[in-house]
């Protein structure tokens, strides 16, 4: 039953254009669902059962707001996409109130010292992170025609919300971008050698256009070492890298850094909206540089600009 299921959420999920990380998620929180009540058909539960796992979750888990919430989009999906079944009351179900934390900022000072501490494809893609506000499966999704050198501009094609938009591109970064682009030349000529060089296309272009699978064009900037089977078309593709190795790259440039702030890779498009704000560039264009549908979102990063202290004093000094 489970698997059929799964296999229909899949199927509506693709249908609908959702992308293949949130479908990965739904499926895998509806299973979890599916499995927190002992594997009864969603047809025969509603709302109390989603009321209960929810509970589960937060008081259990002890799960994230944001991660509650992803949870009961994946359920509202499920029932209302998948199913079709009215939930009378669904909407009354609590969505968890996300918590306002404040984002990590790396000081200018960080951020290159960072840097020093990484090298290669590494030091690449971060400091894409830092000089165009990426995220860091944007960059890493990035094709080699999705650099403009002559206007100094990077598309991001499909960004969070299936949204398209245009980035700086940063001059310090054109040599080692054309040398990647090198490189990738390669890559795909000896691919195509082999019989293979094929690409993932977006959406229906994938079967309307077969031959621009393996134009250098679309390859991915920054490949995997090695081709692998896509699971979603049964392509033996070469894809990009995981985003899992700069995870774990940046941690250990942080440590060997001596910085002590809980940073990751998102922290660096923190830092790049941080700064232009210090440096007096408007809201607006830090909203649309960083592909935030509402401004309020961007406005988190008011609240950490690098002023020059407080204008409250403390008592303990008075």
């Amino acid at each position: 039953m489970t698997s059929k299921l799964l296999d229909q959420v899949r199927d509506v999920a693709r249908l609908k254009h959702l992308s293949p990380r949130t479908e990965d998620a739904y499926v895998q929180w509806i299973k979890r669902f599916v499995l927190f009540h002992n594997k009864r058909h969603p047809l025969e539960m509603g709302e109390q059962e989603i009321r209960s796992y929810l509970i589960y979750l937060s008081r259990e888990k002890y799960v994230s707001s944001s991660t509650q919430n992803q949870a009961l989009n994946a359920l509202i999906f499920l029932y209302d996409s998948v199913l079709h079944k009215t939930l009378g009351s669904l909407g009354t179900i609590e969505r968890a109130q996300r918590s306002l934390r404040l984002p990590v900022v790396f000081s200018k000072k960080e951020v290159k010292s960072i840097l020093s501490h990484l090298s290669g494809t590494s030091r690449l893609v971060i400091a894409l992170l830092y000089g165009s506000g990426l995220r860091l499966l944007e960059a890493l999704r990035l094709r080699v025609n999705d650099l403009d050198f002559d206007n100094n501009i990077i598309v991001v094609r499909r960004g969070k919300g299936d949204k398209d938009r245009r980035v700086p591109l940063p001059q310090s970064l054109i040599r080692d971008l054309q040398l990647q682009r090198e490189k990738v030349h390669l890559i795909h000529k000896q691919d195509l050698q082999e019989g293979y060089g094929e690409a993932l296309l977006p959406d229906a272009l994938q079967i309307k256009s077969k031959k621009a699978s393996k134009e250098i064009g679309w390859q991915f900037l920054f490949p995997a070492t090695r081709r692998a089977v896509d699971v979603r078309t049964g392509l033996l593709v070469r894809h990009h890298l995981h985003p899992t190795l700069f995870q774990r790259e940046v941690k250990e440039a942080i440590r060997r850094s001596n910085i002590h702030k809980n940073g990751s890779c998102h922290s660096f498009r923190h830092s790049f909206a941080t700064h232009l704000l210090e440096d007096g560039h408007d809201i607006r264009t830090v909203q649309e540089l960083l592909g935030h549908s509402d401004v309020r979102t961007t406005m988190i990063y008011t609240h950490v600009l690098n002023r020059k202290g407080l204008t409250v004093r403390s008592p303990l000094d008075v």
